[in-house]
């Protein structure tokens, strides 16, 4: 049997959010929203097996082991593509200092 909807069900008690300037954000906006509802029903008990079970999981070692990883593999890109950026930049200077040579030299191209 459906529960009835009582007055703290509406989104009437709510303030009224600013709308949101870019798609990101209103997405941020809906998770804080969902993540907020999901919250509401597992205190009063009236959660989902699915609502449980996602925040079961989010809670176990596998999953923050999973975290872990993906922040060290994000770490390790962006070491690789400063590594890039660094090595543009040497290869940069070396063209530059080698045609300070030639032009110091006298070897004009």
């Amino acid at each position: 049997m459906a529960r009835k909807r009582t007055q703290s069900d509406t989104y009437s008690d709510r303030p009224k959010q600013i709308p949101a300037r870019s798609p990101e954000a209103r997405e941020n906006q809906m998770i804080a929203l969902a993540v907020d509802l999901a919250e509401k029903q597992l205190i009063e008990g009236t959660a989902s097996a699915q609502v449980i079970t996602h925040y079961l999981k989010l809670g176990t070692l596998k999953e923050q082991l999973e975290r872990e990883k993906l922040e060290k593999e994000n770490e390790l890109l962006k070491a690789k593509t400063e590594a890039i950026q660094s090595a543009q930049r040497v290869e940069e200077l070396y063209s530059n200092a080698l045609e300070a040579m030639r032009r110091y030299s006298g070897d004009y191209e």
